[in-house]
């Protein structure tokens, strides 16, 4: 018997497989309980088969449980993004029927018929890092909803309320000076002390959260918080949810995944392109916080904001235009950190130099020499390359870039 693909439609309490041969034949189907004596009988049902690959759905979400299980037990497992199952089962002859035992055999088919889905590892470093990052985030959460409530009971204890960028300490010495008499106003100060004690407890985690994260960050030798704008919460974020750079052949494939590219939109004579809504919003959130630090100094983000305003565009225009630059900068830097190389710019972490590039635009696919007002920038004739979109279908490959960027540096 050759080998066979086994699908795996993963819930949290259950997982349905479908094992199919290179003839697409289905030669064993089955659901299982995810505890240990269901996933111990799954695990021996796939191993009737000595030639086997697990392909999991969403093995980095919903999946990742059992994902990480098998690895463990010495099993090779495959991602498949659920878009492409989704897709495989809207063309079967199911008439659009969806239960698990569909998915599974959608998502057998899709990695049968792909060549680079993404192989699963052990989890690394950046798993610990994403975790500290969402930590880190939740505690920043919880701080402004705390900090809103304290707002709003201020304002009905001191007239006028508080200034709105207001430290623990700031608010502490203000409750100090409140004095009510009635039931109803004590009651607001005793609240309000409870919020203060809360956020100055938030301040200190947050404080702690931030320096575990530079050392871990520092720990991975990655030269992501030499860049401007990017801090130890934002760094661990790239890390974190990207991973393996590998996994993105292209700069252009990054700044989709990251939701900085826009979208093809044409049809016809008319060229047009549109905003992505998809993609991390994480990761563009982050760009986005990036390309504000850029614009509040002289940065050379900054110069570039600007003469995108001057040749017309709105500032929400150029501001997009300066994150798809910026994706590009952590995407060469992630790749340098991969490489092992060291960026040779007299201390500072390399960035991309947007006044060079649009003198001497690589494109997306890497053709060095590409002048602006060429295709190879982009399927508009017009379209700058900080504007393009993601040039079509990825190719298989892996960053094998050995030289260190060669634009000069944004800082």
């Amino acid at each position: 018997m050759g080998h066979v693909i086994i699908g795996m439609d993963p819930h949290k309490r259950s997982a349905t497989i479908e094992v199919l041969d290179r003839r697409e034949r289905v030669l064993l189907a089955g659901r299982f309980t995810t505890d240990t004596a269901g996933y111990k009988d799954m695990l021996t049902a796939g191993r009737v088969f000595t030639q086997r690959t697990w392909a999991v759905e969403g093995a980095n979400g919903i999946g990742k449980h059992l994902a990480q299980r098998l690895i463990a037990d010495g099993e090779a497992v495959v991602d498949v993004p659920a878009k492409l199952s989704a897709r495989a089962r809207v063309f079967s002859t199911g008439q659009g029927r969806k239960t698990d035992a569909t998915d599974a055999h959608s998502i057998a088919v899709v990695a049968l018929r792909t060549s680079d889905l993404r192989r699963v590892t052990v989890d690394g470093d950046h798993v610990a890092l994403r975790l500290l990052a969402d930590r880190r985030d939740e505690l920043g959460v919880r701080r402004t909803d705390t900090v809103n409530r304290l707002h709003r009971l201020l304002l009905e204890l001191i007239p006028g309320g508080a200034k709105t960028w207001l430290s623990a300490a700031q608010a502490k010495t203000l409750l100090a000076s409140v004095r009510p008499r009635d039931l109803v106003g004590k009651t607001r100060r005793a609240l309000a002390v409870e919020m203060v004690t809360d956020i100055a407890a938030l301040d200190k985690k947050m404080k702690a959260a931030d320096k575990q994260l530079t050392e871990l960050i520092q720990a991975t030798g990655s030269g992501l918080m030499g860049l401007h704008g990017i801090g130890p919460v934002t760094a661990a974020r790239i890390l974190g949810d990207v991973g393996d750079i590998a996994r993105f052949p292209t700069k252009g494939h990054f700044a989709s995944w990251t939701g900085t590219a826009p979208i093809d939109a044409s049809s016809g004579d008319v060229v047009r392109h549109r905003l992505s809504r998809s993609g991390n919003r994480r990761l563009n959130r982050v760009l986005h916080i990036m390309a504000i630090a850029q614009l509040r100094t002289p940065t050379e983000g900054r110069a570039y904001f600007d003469r995108k305003v001057a040749a017309g565009k709105s500032r929400m225009e150029a501001l997009r235009c300066l994150k798809r630059r910026l994706s590009d900068v952590v995407y060469r830097q992630l790749v340098a950190d991969a490489t092992g190389h060291q960026q040779d710019d007299g201390g500072q972490a390399a960035e991309l130099d947007v006044v060079a590039v649009e003198e001497l635009v690589t494109g997306p696919g890497g053709q060095v020499g590409a002048s602006t007002g060429s295709s190879a920038a982009g399927s508009d004739p017009h379209t700058g390359p900080s504007e393009k979109s993601l040039p079509g279908p990825a190719t298989p490959s892996i960053p094998t870039s050995t030289a260190a960027p060669q634009d000069p540096v944004l800082t």
